[in-house]
């Protein structure tokens, strides 16, 4: 483990129970008046992400969140998110082993609380599936709950972006990845698979985006990241086919609705498993050279020429990690 990566990249929340509810029903909730407490319903009814959902299409799920702190008492002030979580989730967790299941049940198993420090003065994060067969990475609005299913990196400069979603990241975490499920993907870790690659001198992970953001390597790794996923958003919800709807309540992302069925079946094909299963083919041609222009970027960034092969780039970085894990024991 490197230091300078630690306190960056966690798992997200771990139910425990079906705290999970549809799009409408968050709506009617959000929409009700302010209760007892004088606090609205969308304190504790968030969009909500899984792994599917970041590979394949959201499927408008939502979530009851009383966060890692807050008591029956308080949460009961929440009248219909708590009735809920009373009726769906409390008969759940009786049966559990854990003792704090079975008391704390209104609130996730685990709620992750170093991952919501982490993400509380950030208006974005970047988030990958803990088992995928592409090494992929995206953006989330901070307000969206991640799933137990998801690594989520609390960075939100592009540049960040850009490294981890460059061949050097992903061949380091290919390398150090175990492999999961009937169809053997790779799993990502956030100890083994992040803490340990050996991001490039003066761009590391304990170092704020604001310290680097003058730097030409950053500049022109941000730049690479910001193309390739504004191409990458484009092919997945062109605006020919599809309205941008605002929420029903302020700062949760807009909705992405199909204009017309028509619209919906053909974004029904268009998923980012879909997307990078076209690398390598004619179809996929214009999202390679987005990804060539990033990882040159990248490569730059280390002082290396851009074409090592798999070998010569573990090499290298098993080299950086090694000299880097020295300097740090002393």
């Amino acid at each position: 483990m490197l230091p300078p990566n630690k306190g960056v990249a966690f798992i997200g929340t771990q139910k425990n129970g079906p705290f999970d509810i549809a799009g409408a029903t968050a709506r009617k909730w959000l929409q009700q008046p302010l209760n007892a407490n004088g606090r609205p319903n969308a304190d504790v009814v968030k969009p909500w992400r899984n792994a599917r959902s970041l590979l394949q299409s959201h499927d408008d799920t939502w979530i009851i969140d009383f966060g890692c702190e807050m008591s029956c008492e308080e949460a009961a002030f929440y009248v219909a998110p708590f009735a809920h979580v009373a009726t769906a989730v409390k008969p759940t967790r009786a049966s559990l082993r854990r003792a704090d299941y079975r008391r704390l049940w209104w609130r996730h198993a685990e709620a992750r609380p170093g991952m919501r420090r982490a993400l509380e003065p950030l208006t974005r994060y970047i988030a990958t599936p803990r088992v995928a067969k592409h090494r992929l990475f995206v953006w989330l609005q901070s307000t969206i709950l991640p799933d137990t299913r998801i690594v989520v990196i609390a960075r939100d400069d592009d540049a960040f972006f850009g490294l981890l979603h460059s061949r050097v990241h992903a061949t380091w975490a290919l390398s150090q990845a175990s492999r999961h499920g009937v169809g053997n993907d790779p799993t990502y870790n956030s100890e083994a698979c992040f803490e340990t690659f050996p991001f490039p001198e003066g761009l590391t992970p304990n170092i704020p985006a604001a310290d680097y953001a003058t730097d030409p390597r950053a500049q022109k790794i941000a730049a690479a990241a910001r193309e390739l996923v504004a191409k990458r958003d484009a092919w997945l919800n062109p605006p020919d086919l599809v309205e941008r709807v605002p929420e029903v309540v302020p700062d949760f992302p807009d909705r992405i609705v199909p204009r017309n069925e028509r619209a919906a079946a053909i974004l029904r094909k268009r998923t980012l498993t879909a997307l990078y299963n076209m690398r390598g083919t004619p179809e996929g041609a214009w999202l390679d050279s987005l990804h060539r222009a990033l990882d040159e970027a990248v490569a730059e960034a280390y002082g290396w020429p851009p074409d090592l092969s798999e070998d010569e780039l573990l090499a290298r970085l098993l080299a950086l990690n090694l000299a880097r894990a020295k300097a740090e024991n002393g």
